[in-house]
Formats: structure tokens, sequence, C-alpha cells
């Protein structure tokens, strides 16, 4: 019986382990050689396939090059936020298979967040409706932490770890004069706060900056942001909050639509950004003190120089179990992730599965009772929860230039 093929694509946002995904998926494949035939990627994702950009791994990573994957951050096949057709009758589904079909794929791969298990759920069940024998697998991947059914995702813990180690630098700088300063610290997150809450991991001591957290999943009130602020100002000259890029009010207005109108993605979501600097003009304005904002914008998310190694080694393990799974003839899946607690505290974090059909299109936001404050803190229980993610140091190698060294497509 001849060999089948494995084909793997990256799609949404990067992360900093998201190529650690793409190394699990690709080096266990590579290890199934008596079953596995060739290991191609999808340039630019599902649209890219559709123009038949693919690339075969055995040429363009050979050797132990393929393991410069797991430091290098990005997306090294590159992303798209194409959507798949609603109707499973659009002539996109059997023009895909058919391109499977030449390929001789028997096993796909995507790696992603919500909206890219949207994709796994339609390319699964149309196999299923028409008999197709390729397994389907999604990979988790996503900063903003909002899948359902996992107790957490590739690319958080690093990119919270990334946040509390800049929001304790800035306080560190925000603290050096003797004058009162309020800083605004603007992370991303749409509707989920849980990037945002890592801002919390930054203190040292009770009391300490930053003084208040902002999240999406409570309203936010200006009146009573500057009541806080005025509040926190009596007591220390220099403030600190960090606000997600989605918080709103209870109307369910952007606050960065009081300043702007905001356009949309391909997914038709408003694409978010100014609410920091929105809040520094309102501070400087009613309250006369000293106001900046910083927005942490991409480098939260694709910084290679505070990956967390236990993020990047629970990414490999996450690709190589769903390479294992769709071996067993697991399809229609997502790979999550499930924590079990030691008698000693310790945490452990196994690989599962689980329906991908009840996966997309769903969010996970930071349970209620984890907010604190009257929406502007958050609770003891995250510590707990985040603190393993984030753990560990990954070596990233320097060139002659005495700059990392990272993988890059041709």
């Amino acid at each position: 019986m001849a060999k089948k093929n494995v084909i793997v694509g990256q799609s949404g946002g990067p992360t900093a382990v998201i190529n650690s995904s793409l190394y699990g998926v690709v080096s266990e494949s590579l290890a199934h050689a008596e079953e596995i035939g060739e290991v191609f990627g999808m340039v630019n994702g599902i649209e890219g396939f559709l123009e038949d950009r693919i690339l075969n791994f055995r040429e363009a990573l050979p050797g132990e090059k393929l393991e410069y994957l797991k430091h290098t951050p990005g997306a090294y096949l590159g992303s798209c936020r194409y959507k798949l057709p609603e109707s499973l009758e659009d002539s996109v589904y059997p023009l895909l298979f058919s391109k499977f079909e030449k390929l001789d794929i028997g096993w796909f791969f995507y790696i992603g967040g919500n909206d890219s298990m949207d994709t796994v759920s339609k390319l699964s069940r149309y196999a299923a409706q028409t008999g197709s024998p390729i397994r389907i697998i999604g990979e988790p991947k996503t900063i903003d932490n909002d899948l359902v059914h996992t107790d957490h995702t590739p690319g958080y813990g690093s990119a919270a770890k990334y946040v509390a180690s800049t929001v304790r630098e800035i306080v560190l700088d925000a603290s050096v004069y003797e004058k009162k300063s309020v800083t605004i610290v603007e992370i991303m997150g749409r509707h989920a706060g849980w990037l945002t809450a890592a801002g919390a991991l930054a203190r040292k001591y009770k009391g300490d900056n930053p003084k208040y957290i902002y999240l999406p999943e409570s309203d936010f009130d200006t009146e009573n942001f500057l009541k806080d602020i005025e509040n926190a100002l009596e007591k220390d000259c220099c403030v600190v909050v960090c606000v997600s890029e989605g918080i709103h009010d209870a109307a369910g207005t952007f606050i960065c639509e009081y300043d702007s109108t905001v356009g949309t993605d391909t997914f038709g979501h408003k694409m978010l950004a100014g609410c920091g600097k929105y809040l520094e003009n309102l501070v400087r304005s009613r309250l006369g003190v000293k106001a900046r904002s910083v927005e942490l914008n991409v480098s939260q998310r694709c910084s290679a120089s505070l990956i967390s190694s236990a993020d990047q080694q629970e990414a490999v393990s996450a690709g190589a179990f769903g390479v294992q799974a769709a071996l067993k003839g697991e399809t229609g899946k997502m790979v999550s992730f499930i924590r079990s607690t030691g008698e000693d505290g310790s945490c452990r974090i196994d690989c599962g599965l689980e329906d991908v059909n009840v996966i997309c299109n769903e969010e996970k936001t930071i349970p209620a009772e984890w907010i604190t404050g009257n929406g502007s803190d958050i609770s003891e229980e995250f510590i707990k929860y985040a603190l393993p993610l984030i753990q560990g140091q990954v070596h990233v190698p320097l060139g002659e230039d005495g700059l990392p060294v990272f993988v890059y497509r041709k």
C-alpha cells in the first residue's frame, strides 16, 4: 500500500511558539517514515494552498535546521485570515480536496486559534460528508488564551511572560521621578482579558504597580476610572495601570471608538487600537497630571527573547500528539491541554483531544470570580493559574553579529 503524505499549515496571528507546534508536527511525521511519505507545508495557510504554494520540509529545513524552528518567532510558513464559506456545497471544498488527492494527502494539520478551528471543523465535516479518508486535526495556538475545552493554549505562556516582564520594567522606569504621573499600558485582548491579566504577575508585593487592571470581561466606566486614578495618586506619585485593547462601556462601545471610527477585518472583527491613547489624554486633561500610554503591540506576541520553556515544550508536545492521534484514525479533533495538580502543588499538563465542532466560534473568558476590585483587578486564583505557564528560559543562539539566529523561508 502506497504511503500517504502529511500537509500542515499555520493561520491567524503569530506567536513566539507557533513554530514549536510546527516543529512537533513535522518532526513526529518524519519519525514515522514507515507510514508517512512526504511532509508538506502550506505557504500562507489555506489561502496559499489554493494558489498551489507549498513546500517540502525535507528540502526546506534539512537536518538540524528543523531544530531552529523551536526558537524562531512568527509563522515560518506564513499565515492568512481566509474564511472558508459556511455552506459545504460551495465549490471551494471539492477544489481543496482534489488538490489534497493530487498530493496523496492522508493527514491534514492546521495550527491556529478560533477562526482556524472553524476551518478544521468545516474541512472535517466535508470529509465526513464525502467519505474522504483524510484525517484532519487542529493544533491550538493563540496568545489570547480564549479557546474553550482546553486549560490554556500554546503561545499564551510566552506572551504572558513578556507582558509581565515588560510591565515590571515600565514600573521601574516610571518610578524614577518624584512627580505625579500616570502610565497606561495597552495590551492585546478583544473580548478575553487573559493577556492583560498577566500584568498582575509583575507585582512584587501587595499594593505594587500596576495599581489597576481593566479587562473586557467587565464594563468600563471612564468616570470610575478617573476616580480610581485619583485615589491611587493620593498614596503614590507614580501610578501604572494595564488595560485591554477591547475594554468597552456598558453599551458595548469599545473605548477606542470614543476617539475614532475603527475598521473591520475579513472575519468582521473590529480592529482595535487606541484606548490607551484616549485614556492618556483623558487623564491629562481632567486630572492635570503627567500621563503617557504604552501600546505593547506585536512585540507581546512575537518576542523570542522571553519564550517560556514550559510553553515551548507544550507546543512541541501538542504538535507531536496530534500526529500520533491522526495516525490512530482520529479526525475532526483539536489537541487540548489537561491540567492536574499534585499533592505538593506541582502542576502537570497532559495532552488530550476535543471535538473541534464544539470549540470553533466559542470564546473562553476569565471567570467572573477571578475579577475583583469592582472590575479593576485580578485575584490570586489567576496568579496560581498563570505562574506555571511562564516558567523556564529558552536559549536562543546568537550569530556573529550578536543577534538571534532564526530560520527564514526562502
